[in-house]
């Protein structure tokens, strides 16, 4: 079959990438951003609200926190590995039994397979319910020195949890209550192991539907087994078959695919201006940012305080497919004050007034009364 060549241009490929981010737009439901987005990335920090929940309200404005952890106890979203920790909606859990099966089948450094422990610890669920970590004793001697010190129970949990044998029930003050899957999943989700095909496939239909297009390596991003030339093999055929479009990008040299569907629709320029994550979808990936919107984003708070250039915790800010700059701030959670810590511009001019309605809103975001500059 004959297919169409598409070529676009940079600005276009920008509103495409943030229209499909579902960032021109305000008030998406929650349980339709995580459907959309197919993962929103879990992180434990939180100098400002946390990366999920940040996610979830840069798409939607009126967006409570208390929202994702109700969806998790509706079981219409599961708590599992993406790229990283991550939610994502229960209709596509049979995805998840790939990396699952793959975990029942190899050693971890971080979780060793200890049987003895793992079934003491999956008996104990069995028969009292849904249980933490902090349920179970630690009998080792010697005072923890960090995380990598985790109790022998708390592993065996990890390890339970990565193979399938275990499902997160919900969070309670961010810990993890885990409970056997026959509890967590209802018995209307397909929860057959795809095949090698199908798997593809949803690893090709997640990642343009959710960045507009992609190069093969985007939608094998970070994948740690070898599945690269299987994606690129799936995607042959999708164009053969007129499914999937190469894209060209004006003066880019990748090689991009996408759904004719998505490059026929009408863009419009849309000038919201977005305070997003260190985690978000749209910037989760550092080089396609780059390469999209010529920005070079780095989170600092990894970084050696020396080096640092923006500061620990700096946020991106977009106005419509722009990125404007990036601002480094701090909830104080005890005197409700949003601290701005730094904001730089990536234009010539001042930005502070420009984003000033949207601080206000972030700043009501992380229950913030006001918002004090540095």
């Amino acid at each position: 079959m004959k297919t169409k060549n598409y070529s676009i241009s940079i600005n276009d490929a920008r509103k495409l990438m943030l229209s499909q981010q579902l960032l021109t737009s305000d008030n998406k439901s929650t349980l339709s951003v995580v459907k959309h987005l197919g993962y929103v990335q879990l992180d434990t920090i939180s100098v400002v609200e946390r990366a999920h929940h940040h996610v979830i309200w840069a798409r939607n404005s009126s967006y409570n926190p208390s929202e994702l952890n109700q969806l998790m106890k509706k079981r219409k979203v599961y708590e599992y590995w993406a790229h990283a920790a991550a939610i994502l909606p229960m209709s596509e859990y049979r995805f998840s039994l790939v990396r699952k099966k793959l975990f029942q089948s190899r050693e971890s450094s971080w979780f060793p397979r200890d049987k003895k422990v793992m079934d003491f610890v999956l008996k104990r669920i069995k028969t009292e319910g849904p249980l933490q970590s902090r349920d179970f004793k630690n009998k080792s001697k010697g005072k923890n020195s960090g995380w990598w010190d985790w109790k022998p129970a708390k592993k065996a949990l990890e390890r339970l949890f990565l193979e399938g044998s275990l499902e997160v029930s919900h969070r309670d003050a961010f810990r993890k209550v885990y409970d056997l899957p026959e509890n967590i999943i209802p018995s209307s989700v397909n929860t057959s192991i795809p095949s090698d095909e199908e798997y593809y496939e949803y690893l090709i239909n997640l990642t343009i539907r959710h960045h507009g297009f992609a190069t093969t390596s985007e939608i094998a991003y970070l994948k740690k087994f070898d599945l690269k030339k299987n994606v690129q093999k799936t995607i042959n055929n999708l164009v053969e078959d007129g499914k999937l479009v190469q894209l060209n990008i004006n003066g880019l040299d990748d090689t991009y695919y996408s759904y004719p569907k998505l490059l026929n629709q009408k863009l419009k320029a849309r000038s919201r201006v977005l305070i997003l994550s260190p985690f978000d979808n749209l910037v989760i990936q550092r080089k396609k940012l780059e390469n999209i919107y010529n920005f070079k984003y780095q989170i600092e708070c990894y970084v050696p305080e020396p080096k640092r250039v923006y500061g620990y915790f700096t946020l991106p800010i977009f106005k419509g497919p722009k990125p404007i700059g990036r601002i480094d701030c701090k909830a104080d959670r005890k005197n409700k004050i949003l601290i701005v810590k730094a904001i730089h511009s990536e234009t010539s001019s001042k930005i502070n007034s420009l984003i000033k309605t949207k601080l206000n809103s972030f700043a009501k975001f992380n229950n913030c009364g006001s918002i004090a500059w540095q």
